[in-house]
């Protein structure tokens, strides 16, 4: 039987053999970081390598990385009423656009009442007047905007909103998990104030996140009081293995981050383009900038559900998009941001490739789409 073909990146990725060694080094130590004696101290050097190699990738300090369990709970550490920087007062209510992921759309520990929505483009971008305009009518706002959707892999103009969101006096949080490792990424450079990444998105292992602060942003309350673990930011005993798996594999993607990126964005156009020849296929926000690796798509009569469970029995795994529902296939809110019907929206798949990822792979989708097309969508 052939080996199966994972185009489900977006998802999870594999574990990457540097994290792995990482981790299985880190096991052996029996000290705990924030322990004074040796033992001790061997544990907290590899957090804080970890720490420095995760704040030099995406251009903050280390001091302004505060480690977590998931990049879930890093955006809920994020969106803090309170927050303020260098100069203004704090900010008062939330901003999110209509495409973000669920972790975000919940609104952190902002109240229900104090949440507005972003419209976006039939593209899936942030109508960036609809931003002025929410921004023009109340108090100071701290903005969520991601930097690439999970789902159809659209990047945000993060810079524009910084420009915008500055202006009105308010912060802007990122949310780069799944920009990081594939496209790149400098809160200095796109003037993010908060950032938010997940090392199991780049081959780290699952259950560690990651919040990031610019220098000089200020107010930000703990979630999780006890402690004062990572500088009274989040209490709780580091995953010291965990956060030095993040660390090497953040080391790895970077290093590879631009032959990879490359690579992936030949595969995935040869993959679009030979969908959308097939069954009259469309392409979502394929007329905009997008990761290198996402292709999220359908047909007329498609049901996900049913593709995706074809493409598995094929021995391809693929998604309906974002996989944060308890396996539940649900018609995507991110379509229905994009002003798509929701019978549509019931019919998108994506595939999302990764570093390992094959020309073999990708023959292998095609051939499963073409024997799925000709019977799912038959008539």
């Amino acid at each position: 039987m052939p080996s199966r073909v994972y185009l489900d990146w977006n998802a999870t990725t594999p574990l990457r053999a540097e994290a792995r060694a990482a981790m299985l080094a880190a096991y052996e130590l029996i000290g705990n970081p924030s322990s004074v004696h040796a033992e001790g101290r061997q544990a907290r050097r590899l957090v804080e390598g970890a720490r420095a190699v995760l704040a030099t990738a995406v251009g903050a300090l280390p001091r302004n990385v505060v480690f977590t369990s998931t990049g879930t709970e890093a955006n809920a550490l994020a969106l803090s009423p309170g927050l303020r920087g260098p100069s203004g007062g704090p900010v008062e209510r939330l901003l999110v656009s209509a495409v973000e992921h669920a972790s975000v759309m919940a609104g952190g520990r902002f109240p229900a009442d104090e949440i507005g929505q972003i419209r976006v483009t039939r593209s899936g971008v942030i109508d960036l007047d609809h931003l002025e305009a929410l921004l023009s009518d109340g108090p100071p706002a701290l903005v969520s905007v991601m930097a690439a959707n999970n789902e159809t892999g659209a990047l945000q103009p993060v810079t524009d909103v910084a420009g915008i969101v500055h202006g009105a006096g308010g912060l802007l949080h990122v949310d780069a998990i799944q920009a990081l490792g594939k496209i790149p990424f400098d809160i200095k450079v796109i003037g993010a104030d908060l950032a938010t990444f997940s090392a199991h998105k780049i081959g780290g292992p699952k259950g560690v996140g990651a919040l990031v602060v610019a220098e000089g942003v200020a107010g930000l309350a703990p979630v999780l009081r006890g402690g004062g673990q990572e500088l009274n930011r989040r209490a709780g005993t580091e995953n010291v293995a965990g956060i030095a798996g993040f660390g090497a594999a953040v080391r790895v993607a970077l290093q590879a981050l631009p032959e990879d990126a490359e690579r992936m964005a030949s595969l995935r156009d040869r993959l679009e383009n030979d969908i959308r020849s097939m069954a009259g296929a469309t392409v979502f926000s394929d007329d905009v900038k997008r990761l290198p690796n996402t292709v999220l798509f359908t047909a007329p009569g498609l049901k996900a559900e049913i593709a995706v469970i074809g493409f598995d029995l094929e021995g391809i795994a693929v998604s309906s998009g974002s996989a944060c529902s308890s396996g539940k296939v649900q018609p995507s809110h991110v379509l229905s941001a994009m002003g798509y019907d929701p019978t549509v929206a019931q019919g998108a798949v994506r595939l999302s490739l990764g570093w390992s990822t094959e020309p073999d792979d990708i023959n292998r989708a095609l051939e499963a789409w073409r024997k799925l097309g000709n019977t799912l969508l038959k008539g």
